[in-house]
């Protein structure tokens, strides 16, 4: 905050207010003698003579100072903010359950080390910085695809629906369905797409003058297997997220070769099972290829997030800060010092005039 005079130069114009003080004229009566005069004496209010022209000169020395233009001016910064829609596409089929990822180096399924780098993706961590401008959402597929929350900028409600993200634990609802879920997250992508047209008149309901504008639109697609569900096929999916203009990162997770799996015997007994790991890898790079984004391999907990931070490396959010000077013209505005507020100064200079006028016309009229 800072105060200062636009046009100082009008200062130059100050002397004019000594003008009513060279003008004053002195009224004089033609008296043989004085001396009664001067026995009459003179009453309190003559000693005020000189509050009219006092008035006077301060009206003309505040219209100066208003045309200098005294401003407090209040630095401040607005920042545009281009956001990203970026949908989760996430693998629960029952391969998820599989013990070849760590937490702390501990043993730890796929699914579990997936929500914890989510969340770090989305809130930030110590090497993430999260994605606050951000809208987010997330799609789950096993034998079918399923949304578990739309686009947002409530990531916490987002993220909650990620904790209890669960793995398909039935034959009637397990699967991969990759197609079905990359199908489902182009859906939900081409809505941000409507909303932020500026041609809204095909579609009303979606069009929202006060919905967060989104720079680009993408997806993290992440699996552990190959599709063998669902009614949509993946490249058929890839080519209608090409068609929008949205890119697919796709994650194919697992260790090769062989990777742990819990199985359960007939006594109810839990051990880990050596088990193949098989990832479509030539669906997935295709599918990325197809949409401008890319493919990646994990094969631990650290390749994970690695992923993840490339991701969030390579789609950063666009932000633009403008500096704006917002000026208080006390010529017009009121007057604010050690806090009492006085009025604006032409109005103090109107006043000023006004009395000058009155007293001038009434108890201090000159008569010649």
């Amino acid at each position: 905050m800072t105060y200062t005079l636009l046009q100082p130069w009008f200062l130059l114009l100050l002397p004019l207010a000594l003008l009513p003080w060279w003008r004053r004229q002195r009224a004089t009566v033609a008296h043989p003698d004085a001396a009664l005069l001067v026995a009459a004496g003179s009453s309190a209010l003559a000693r005020f003579r000189w509050l009219p022209i006092a008035l006077r000169s301060g009206a003309i020395a505040l219209v100066v100072i208003s045309l200098a233009r005294p401003v407090k001016a209040d630095s401040q910064t607005r920042v545009r903010v281009e956001g990203i829609a970026i949908q989760l596409v996430i693998d629960r089929s029952s391969s998820m359950l599989a013990m070849d990822f760590s937490i702390n180096n501990e043993p730890t399924d796929r699914l579990t080390v997936l929500k914890s780098v989510v969340n770090d993706f989305v809130a930030g961590d110590g090497t993430l910085g999260g994605r606050p401008n951000d809208m987010v959402g997330a799609v789950t597929f096993a034998k079918n695809a399923d949304g578990i929350c739309p686009l947002t900028l409530d990531h916490d409600h987002l993220l909650a629906g990620v904790r209890e993200l669960a793995v398909a634990r039935t034959a009637q609802e397990d699967g991969t369905a990759i197609g079905d879920g990359v199908a489902l997250a182009v859906e939900r992508l081409k809505d941000v797409a409507a909303r932020n047209s500026p041609d809204s008149s095909s579609s009303p309901a979606l069009a929202d003058d006060n919905a967060p504008k989104v720079k680009s639109r993408i997806m993290v697609l992440l699996t552990d297997g190959e599709n063998n569900s669902g009614d949509i096929d993946p490249l058929a999916a890839a080519e209608l997220a090409q068609a929008y203009g949205i890119k697919i990162y796709s994650i194919g997770v697992g260790t090769r070769g062989k990777a742990p799996y819990p199985v359960t015997d007939v006594f109810g007994r839990t051990f880990l099972e050596k088990v193949d790991v098989s990832i479509d890898e030539d669906l997935l790079k295709k599918m990325s290829e197809t949409t401008g984004g890319r493919y990646f391999r994990a094969t631990d907990t650290q390749s994970l997030r690695s992923i993840y931070a490339e991701i969030d490396r390579l789609e950063r959010t666009e932000t633009e800060a403008r500096r704006y000077l917002q000026y208080a013209d006390f010529a017009v505005e009121p007057l604010r010092i050690a806090g009492v507020t006085l009025p604006p100064l032409l109005a103090l200079a109107l006043l000023m005039a006004f009395f000058d006028l009155l007293l001038a016309s009434t108890r201090f009229r000159t008569l010649t």
